[in-house]
């Protein structure tokens, strides 16, 4: 049975998308079948890998009931690696969901075949903590939570992480943290190792050993439609997400 994970944080510029693309196409270099959700209205997960953001069918037909996640699967161009691409109709999820019955298991239960197809499912979530990312926490075995390496990412960090537990709570009690992963950190600023000693701190069990570092072949490979493995194999930002997806299969 493969494992789904969401790639979730409530404040947006943290390094989600980037997170999410790069570590589905580590683990799919590894030979798993790997999947990834876009299910942000913005579509960046689906256009970082060079995929338009007006295929159908799409992350939003699946919550809508129109099919499944396993049938809107398409390839994305690595080997093994498969795409559910976005939709800019996700901007009005959140207002239409809550007005389905049982709204929050939309998601898994789109599911379908996913967990017998892929070894490992990636859930792009969107900045928020709103009807699409409850539908992810719902669906996800493990979440994936990206903190930038800045003061401010910290504020919005534990309410994120009470949300999560109210999610195991109420809705999906097998819902585990699968780590917290440093982003854009540079350790040649004070700053950046404050911040990952404070987070270290305070979340002693939960960071991963991992960090990944602010880096322009990390930044420039959405735009040539790839993952920074393809577009820059050598770089520190490639081998970085390589070590961070060894450690969450080290993890489970």
């Amino acid at each position: 049975m493969g494992i789904v994970y969401a790639v979730a944080n409530q404040k947006g510029g943290v390094g989600k998308t980037t997170t999410a693309v790069n570590l589905a196409a580590c683990v799919a270099g590894m030979g798993r079948q790997t999947l990834l959700v876009d299910l942000d209205q913005q579509c960046n997960a689906t256009s970082s890998l060079g995929h338009p953001a007006i295929a159908e069918p799409n992350s939003y037909t699946c919550l809508a009931g129109e099919c499944s996640i396993a049938e809107a699967a398409r390839p994305a161009g690595p080997d093994n690696l498969w795409i559910v691409p976005a939709s800019r109709d996700l901007a009005g999820a959140g207002v239409e969901l809550p007005r389905l019955d049982d709204f929050e298991t939309r998601l898994r239960d789109s599911l379908g075949a996913v967990r017998e197809r892929f070894k490992v499912t990636l859930l792009d979530c969107p900045p928020s903590l709103g009807p699409v990312v409850v539908n992810a926490l719902v669906a996800a075995d493990r979440v994936i939570v990206p903190v930038q390496a800045e003061y401010l990412a910290l504020e919005g960090l534990v309410q994120f992480l009470d949300t999560v537990r109210m999610v195991r709570t109420q809705l999906n009690p097998g819902l585990v943290i699968a780590g917290l992963v440093l982003t854009m950190a540079d350790d040649r600023t004070r700053l950046s190792r404050e911040v990952e000693a404070e987070v270290r701190s305070h979340f002693p069990d939960l960071v991963f050993d991992t960090v990944i570092p602010r880096s322009v072949r990390v930044a420039e490979a959405p735009s040539y439609g790839e993952p920074v493995i393809d577009h820059a194999p050598t770089s520190v930002g490639s081998s970085a997400y390589r070590a961070l997806s060894e450690e969450v299969a080290a993890r489970g």
